[in-house]
């Protein structure tokens, strides 16, 4: 792809968006037809089970890993023009986010990203969450919120005035990126093979994390040609939908990367469930879910705006580029996560993955 021409042709902000929407197109038929979720896999690990769903989440952020790297090591893509890696990363918002997200999911029954693939797929329930989360996450990131948001990001942060690169941190070589990639896709496919996971089910956790790669060298490639600063980013669901929320709402909106990348997703995972059936009108089973849901999305909304991403933009995204903080971020969710399932089997019975 000439990417200048296509520059010259039709502008910087449409180039942005388009890149975006190939993205969110890649990822929400993937997610949609893989059924990938952070939140059930965190329930069946929870639950002493490596099945199905925790499969599932290893091959999507295993893949994202390899062809992050590769593409680094094949000149691609850089990581430290990445926009978490040249801004400074905040530790305690790292943990203190981290958790509120990984308890938010469990009570949305869905991470932001499953919630907008859910919502395309005719899922009320994840359309009302998904809409408290992005009002949430705008209040989080200009309003009412944010100056508790910078109290608690402010308590730690990284030195230097940008974000820790893991690898580095620990003296390892670059290529070691690659190679933790392999090793966990390889635990991936052990897991895939053990749970009777089929090729197609391979095939789209897969490109889950092919759609991460693929936003980080669109952006990152535009980057280089664009006169105006672009951030080189990839598929997130906190400032996304705040920033697509606020698109529609604001006229002197203008277009980028994060408001081609919602519509992509919706349009993709809409067009996923309607090839493969599973299309359906659904909506809150009873009224206490639906307050549950409702607390769970303001949570998200906040704890993915402090940790610097939700389960995809820190768990998978920010982790591909061995951001410290998004691992810290991801490791938070999981314990959030694991520990609210706990709870939550006790007071209302075994949460369903």
């Amino acid at each position: 792809m000439d990417i200048l021409a296509l520059v010259e042709r039709i502008g910087e902000g449409p180039s942005a968006a388009l890149f975006g929407m190939i993205t969110g197109l890649i990822f929400g038929i993937s997610a949609q037809r893989s059924h990938f979720c952070l939140r059930a896999a965190t329930i069946e690990f929870a639950h002493g089970r490596f099945g199905k769903k925790v499969a599932v989440w290893f091959l999507t952020f295993s893949t994202a890993v390899v062809w992050v790297q590769a593409a680094q090591m094949m000149g691609l893509f850089r990581s430290a023009d990445a926009r978490i890696m040249a801004v400074p990363g905040s530790w305690s918002g790292a943990i203190v986010g981290g958790l509120m997200f990984g308890v938010g999911m469990i009570l949305a029954r869905g991470c932001s990203g499953r919630l907008l693939v859910m919502a395309a797929s005719g899922n009320l329930r994840s359309v009302v969450s998904g809409l408290i989360f992005a009002v949430t996450a705008q209040m989080s990131l200009k309003g009412i919120l944010s100056p508790y948001r910078d109290q608690i990001a402010a308590l730690w942060v990284t030195p230097n005035g940008e974000n820790v690169h893991l690898l580095t941190a620990l003296h390892l070589p670059q290529q070691t990126g690659l190679i933790l990639g392999l090793a966990i896709s390889a635990l991936a496919l052990y897991l895939a093979i053990k749970n009777q996971i089929g090729p197609r089910i391979w095939v789209f956790a897969s490109g889950v994390g092919f759609a991460v790669a693929v936003g980080w060298v669109l952006t990152w490639s535009l980057a280089q040609v664009a006169f105006e600063p672009v951030p080189v980013s990839s598929a997130t669901f906190s400032g996304p939908s705040a920033n697509t929320l606020m698109f529609f709402l604001d006229r002197n909106a203008v277009l980028e990367f994060d408001v081609g990348l919602i519509p992509g997703v919706v349009i993709g995972a809409f067009l996923a469930s309607m090839w493969s059936g599973e299309f359906k009108w659904q909506s809150f089973d009873s009224v206490p879910v639906m307050r549950r849901s409702m607390i769970g999305a303001v949570l998200m909304g906040f704890g993915a705006m402090l940790a610097g991403g939700c389960a995809i933009g820190a768990g998978v995204t920010g982790g591909s580029v061995f951001a410290a903080t998004a691992w810290l971020a991801l490791f938070c969710m999981w314990i959030g996560g694991m520990t609210t399932t706990y709870v939550l089997d006790r007071i209302v019975g075994p949460q369903a993955a």
